[in-house]
């Protein structure tokens, strides 16, 4: 079991969502009184002393709700969990690049799951699109309401799926993987849709095995942010279509398939290994093969060289007069038995 306490910022958020929650008829949502209220807005102001109370207050408090009540799965809400996600997203760096898809650590109570974000600009969504892991976004898009720059948060509860969302009667075949937009704003963040006009948002789910029984039919389920899912036929393999943003998975009927467990996708940091794993066998097999080439092209190329120098040698001993050896004392020494032009006196006149 963990426990995560979350910082002064997510608080209100806090007191918001649960409020939300209690609008739903959650009769087992807790919302704080006034008073719980009041002396969290005695801890915003800035008060060192009551800071300390407050924290101790909310521990006490926490500890006795969690022996009070027994753990159930109404206690994970989704909405909370998007509201989450979205303070890690915008808090894990200060000032993002537009167009970098930003991979967010996740502490260890959210284990499993996978988290990443990406800001846009609205001119190059519409003329471009998006793809944001397993999310296809056509291009001729925008964001409503209309905005200048916008965030893609990506989400993959992995085996937490069926813990957050829960489709009666169906059991999951993927896990739930989520796209929500935001404006760009840290300080009042929106959340936005896409307006679909053309082509519908593509959401690809590679990893999935598909039961053992053929005759199983796949749908598609969609969750809404108040709660409310739709399920839909597949039109196309280990894919669904959708027309908005929100979150996505793939069900079937458990009494007709044996269905296999969750499986979280491949990561991309492990998928990058793999792929820089196999360009350095692929270069140390090629500078070995290389290496080997040029060894094989200096051997032959000596012999070449050596061969042409013997044969230039030989050709020029051919054309060369063999000269005489004669002995003198213990040495042998070549020797010229005639001279072609004789010695002559230039100048016959002797003084």
């Amino acid at each position: 079991m963990y426990f995560w306490f979350p910082d002064v910022s997510l608080v209100q958020g806090l007191i918001t969502t649960e409020s939300k929650s209690q609008n739903r008829g959650d009769s087992s949502s807790w919302v704080p009184n006034e008073n719980a209220k009041q002396a969290i807005g005695f801890m915003l102001m800035g008060s060192k002393k009551c800071r300390h109370i407050i924290w101790v207050t909310f521990f006490l408090s926490c500890i006795s709700r969690f022996f009070a009540q027994p753990t159930n799965n109404s206690s994970f809400d989704p909405d909370s969990l998007d509201d989450i996600f979205r303070c890690y997203a915008f808090d894990y760096v200060s000032r993002p690049r537009t167009g970098i898809l930003y991979n967010v650590s996740l502490p260890a109570n959210f284990s499993g799951m996978e988290l990443s974000f990406v800001r846009l600009r609205t001119r190059k969504f519409w003329l471009n699109g998006a793809n944001l892991s397993y999310f296809r976004i056509p291009p001729g898009n925008l964001p409503v309401p209309f905005v200048m720059r916008f965030y893609l948060v990506y989400q993959n509860l992995g085996n937490w799926s069926n813990v957050y969302y829960k489709v009666p009667n169906y059991t999951f075949i993927a896990p739930v993987v989520g796209l929500v937009l935001y404006n760009a704003s840290h300080s009042s963040p929106i959340r936005l849709d896409v307006g679909v006009n053309r082509d519908p948002i593509l959401v690809q789910f590679p990893w999935i095995s598909f039961p053992e029984d053929k005759n199983v039919t796949l749908q598609c389920a969609r969750f809404d942010a108040n709660g409310s899912f739709e399920l839909t036929e597949m039109t196309l393999p280990n894919a669904c279509a959708a027309r908005n943003d929100g979150h996505f998975t793939i069900v079937a009927p458990p009494s007709l398939a044996r269905i296999p467990p969750l499986l979280p996708p491949p990561s991309p940091f492990k998928r990058k290994k793999d792929g820089i794993w196999k360009l350095w066998a692929l270069g140390f097999g090629l500078g070995i093969l290389g290496m080997i080439m040029a060894a094989l092209l200096g051997f032959f190329t000596y012999k070449f060289v050596k061969r042409s120098r013997i044969g230039k040698m030989e050709r020029q001993s051919e054309r060369n007069e063999a000269l005489e050896t004669t002995w003198i004392g213990r040495s042998k020494m070549p020797s010229a038995t005639g001279i072609r032009t004789q010695p002559t006196i230039e100048n016959e006149y002797v003084p």
